[in-house]
């Protein structure tokens, strides 16, 4: 059975915030989410009037001396137009972005 996005977006903020993120880690590290999508052409704009952007990468992770992108796809999914212009964005500001599949990609990335 194929995992769907959600799902592994959900299973690598788990993994994250478990070996990162606890009160007594040294450093403690962030991830969290951006939701940056309306489902409306009127939510759409008020999230744009607001700064929320079209693209942005699912996650973000913070951790000392590096912030790093996450776009989370399923087995078949494509990034669209604008996930593609942030992270060609992204990249080009000198910062890391990944389209991970899996927990286990996630994994290789932050061990």
């Amino acid at each position: 059975m194929t995992k769907t996005e959600s799902k592994i977006q959900q299973e690598i903020v788990m993994y994250f915030n478990n070996k990162y993120c606890l009160k007594h880690s040294n450093p403690r590290c962030s991830i969290f989410s951006v939701p940056n999508e309306g489902k409306n052409a009127k939510e759409q704009m008020y999230k744009k009037q607001i700064g929320l952007k079209s693209g942005v990468s699912d996650l973000i992770v913070l951790m000392p001396n590096r912030c790093v992108f996450v776009e989370c796809k399923d087995a078949t999914g494509k990034q669209r137009d604008t996930q593609q212009d942030f992270e060609n964005t992204v990249k080009a500001l000198g910062f890391e972005y990944y389209v991970v599949r899996s927990l286990d990609e996630f994994k290789i990335i932050f061990p």
